[in-house]
């Protein structure tokens, strides 16, 4: 029997460079939007020169993993960005109901999960963070509601708080989509009596299961949250079609 074998090619420092920097986005540790310490940083940290990491960075560019911003550093992408995003951004600048009662089904079912496991996984930075968060929802509920971003930030440290890399990943991918349902909700559900008090509490009984380490209460209160959302989008496109 013949045996064929390849000769061993030691691998180019840039290379190396590559496959640390893609572990560490594909194990959550570089998580969608992380500014990369500088060329400068990296070629210090890692003992190379300068080149190496340059030629690193432009391969994890090509490859989707970076992206370089003119002036303003070199930060994570999300895996999935381009081929969500693009096809439906017109209809997300249009706030289209259909879409919108769409993405508020996909809500439900990503971040259920996203509450399960972060009831489970969530550290005591991650409970500090949402903690954090939800104090200050509750101190502008009091001036009459909370911003969007807020209430965005809010639902992604959940996510985060998962340690599930590509949950992150598929969350950031619909980032403007994500909003969009978000601040709809929040100003439809502004004009209602009551709906701010009930929302605050929705956010508040989500938070304390996780840190409860109630995963099934985690995510039953995130599905009760979600569908009274999903409920709103689905009377929008009601209003919409007659």
């Amino acid at each position: 029997m013949t045996i064929v074998l390849k000769p061993i090619r030691p691998k180019k420092i840039s290379e190396e460079i590559v496959d640390q920097i893609k572990q560490l986005i594909s194990k959550g540790e570089l998580k969608p939007g992380d500014r990369i310490p500088s060329e400068r940083d990296l070629a210090t940290m890692l003992g190379v020169s300068r080149p190496s990491v340059r030629e690193a960075i432009m391969v994890l560019e090509a490859m989707g993993f970076l992206d370089s911003r003119q002036g303003g550093g070199t930060f994570v992408r999300a895996l999935t960005e381009g081929s969500i995003m693009d096809p439906l951004a017109k209809l997300v600048e249009k706030k289209d109901p259909e879409l919108l009662r769409a993405l508020a089904e996909v809500r439900m079912g990503l971040e259920s999960w996203s509450a399960y496991l972060a009831a489970q996984r969530a550290n005591a930075e991650d409970l500090a963070n949402l903690r954090r968060l939800y104090a200050i929802m509750e101190k502008q509920a009091a001036k009459g509601g909370w911003k969007p971003e807020v209430d965005t930030e809010f639902h992604y440290a959940i996510t985060a708080a998962s340690h599930n890399s590509l949950q992150m990943h598929v969350l950031d991918s619909i980032h403007s989509l994500f909003n969009a349902t978000i601040q709809v909700a929040l100003m439809e559900f502004y004009q209602q009596q009551g709906h701010i008090q009930r929302l605050l509490t929705h956010h508040r009984e989500i938070m304390e299961a996780i840190a409860d380490r109630q995963p099934e209460l985690a995510r039953q209160k995130m599905m009760e949250h979600l569908s009274m959302v999903e409920e709103k989008m689905a009377q929008l496109l009601s209003e919409n079609s007659e």
